[in-house]
């Protein structure tokens, strides 16, 4: 994603800030990951699969989630990383590659990528299939900027489903997200609005890089740079209609990747920024919650 000088400058002041109460640093990440985009967690194999962003390798990471080694690398072959944002998995293991990275809200090529699980011992494969998909909404390429609603960093899959969540970009951002739902089918999709929420007037705070769901189905959340919005007691997918609550992570940094290691524990990674950032991080949703 691009910098902007108002997430730097906050970097700066809160440079020497240490993990809270709350979150746990982990480790740090490979030095040969700086932008760290998506995370996924393997329980069948103990490693955190990760992607960077645009500019960087068409290859997805894994690393032992005990210590962050780097076990893994795969390259992707025959597609290129335009500007790949999340990695979710089904509920088979198979891996999916969020391609829909869209700062300027002009891209007509948004799709998603599926690595068969049967391929992620290899040292290079190919997509199994893509998915383009596109937003019935958006009429204009780029749009005005006070509707820059079309850029995406999160992604999951769920009963042979994504479910998309966009990231803000307006002119005189107040927080709006829209939910999108698109079948995980080959071939091209149209997104199906789902419907849309608010987070925060703030984008420094409020602005969506990530987000992933328990593996018991019951949790979503979402991931902000000092923040999860956190969606639970919600009937099937109607993630939306469940009760929403704000919990701070009293601690400020790009991140832009989420994932559970289970239905409590949560796993963070931010991007290395100077020398801030660019560690894996743990947090309990018990936690959170209980200091909410």
């Amino acid at each position: 994603m691009k910098k902007y000088s108002s997430i730097f400058l906050a970097f700066v002041v809160m440079a020497c800030q240490q993990d809270s109460g709350s979150i746990t640093t982990l480790y740090s990440l490979p030095k040969k990951l700086k932008e760290v985009s998506g995370i996924v967690y393997s329980e069948k194999t103990n490693l955190l699969w990760t992607l960077e962003d645009s500019g960087n390798a068409n290859a997805i990471y894994g690393l032992n989630a005990e210590n962050g080694s780097l076990e893994k690398i795969i390259t992707i072959e025959n597609i290129q990383n335009k500007d790949w944002e999340d990695i979710t998995k089904d509920s088979e293991g198979n891996l999916y590659i969020g391609d829909f990275g869209n700062n300027d809200n002009d891209r007509q090529d948004l799709c998603i990528y599926k690595i068969d699980k049967n391929t992620l011992d290899k040292e290079n494969t190919t997509p199994a299939y893509k998915i383009s998909f596109a937003y019935p909404e958006q009429k204009e390429f780029p749009p005005k900027k006070k509707a820059l609603f079309y850029d995406a960093e999160g992604f999951f899959e769920f009963q042979n489903n994504f479910y998309l969540f966009t990231k803000n970009r307006s002119k005189g951002f107040d927080g709006t997200a829209f939910l999108y739902k698109i079948p995980n089918a080959a071939g091209s999709q149209q997104a199906i609005l789902v419907g849309e929420f608010k987070t925060c007037a703030n984008y420094n705070h409020c602005a969506i890089t990530s987000v992933s769901i328990s593996p018991d189905a019951s949790k979503v959340v979402i991931l902000c740079h000092d923040k999860v919005f956190l969606f639970e007691n919600f009937k099937g997918d109607n993630y939306l209609k469940g009760t929403q609550t704000e919990l701070n992570l009293d601690h400020f940094s790009q991140k832009e990747a989420i994932c559970f290691k289970d239905n409590d524990l949560l796993i963070i990674a931010d991007e290395r920024t100077k020398q801030i950032g660019g560690k894996v991080y743990q947090v309990s949703l018990k936690t959170l919650k209980s200091k909410s």
